[in-house]
C-alpha cells in the first residue's frame, strides 16, 4: 500500500513540474502590443512567499517597456508599508516568441515566463515557474489594462490556476487600492 502511495505521490510530482512544460504561450505573440502600463489584477501561486504575503497584497502597476536588446524591461510598483517600492526585472526573451526567462539578482532564482494569453488592450494571464535550488514554484498573473476585468476573465484566471495544480487557497484577487496607481505611467 505504502509503495503505491509513493509511486501516486511521485507521478503527481512529476506531473505537477511538467504542467508548466505543456503550458502554451500565446499564438501569434506581438511583443510591441504587450507594452504599456498594466495593473496585477489577480495572483495565484503556491510559494512560500505568496503564503506568508497573501493577507496583505495589494493591486499594483506593471510598467512593460521595449529593451533596446528586444528584451522587456518590467517595473512593479506596490504599496509596502506607507511607501511605494519599485522592482525592476529584465525578462530575456527566447527562441519562442511570448517566452521569457528571468534570473533573480537577490536570490539567483530561475524563472520561466509565458504569456499565456493576452488581446493586449484589456487583460493578459501570464505563467510564471520558479525554480531555486530544488524547489519550484508556479505563479500565474492576471493584468488588466483597468484595474477591474470582467467576470469571464477573472472566471478563466481561476480555471487556469487550478489546471496548474494551484489550489483554492492559493488563488486570490487583489484589492484595489489609489495607492502607488499613478508612480507608474
Amino acid at each position: 500500500m505504502q509503495a503505491v502511495l509513493l509511486s501516486f505521490l511521485g507521478l503527481a510530482l512529476f506531473g505537477a513540474l511538467h504542467a508548466q512544460e505543456e503550458v502554451a504561450v500565446q499564438p501569434n505573440f506581438q511583443q510591441e502590443k504587450f507594452t504599456g502600463k498594466w495593473y496585477s489584477v489577480g495572483l495565484a501561486s503556491n510559494s512560500r512567499w505568496f503564503k506568508e504575503k497573501k493577507q496583505v497584497l495589494k493591486m499594483c502597476t506593471t510598467v512593460v517597456t521595449p529593451a533596446a536588446d528586444g528584451n522587456l524591461d518590467v517595473t512593479s510598483t506596490y504599496p509596502k508599508l506607507d511607501r511605494c517600492e519599485k522592482r525592476n526585472s529584465l525578462f530575456i526573451k527566447t527562441d519562442q516568441p511570448g517566452r521569457f526567462s528571468y534570473t533573480s539578482p537577490r536570490s539567483g532564482s530561475q524563472h520561466d515566463i509565458r504569456v499565456v494569453e493576452t488581446n493586449y488592450g484589456e487583460y493578459a494571464l501570464v505563467s510564471t515557474k520558479k525554480i531555486k535550488d530544488t524547489d519550484t514554484f508556479t505563479m500565474v498573473t492576471l493584468y488588466g489594462r483597468t484595474m477591474e476585468l470582467r467576470a469571464e476573465l477573472l472566471e478563466k484566471f481561476t480555471q487556469f490556476s487550478l489546471a496548474q495544480g494551484l489550489t483554492e487557497d492559493t488563488i486570490l484577487l487583489l484589492p484595489k487600492t489609489d495607492k502607488c496607481m499613478t508612480d507608474a505611467a
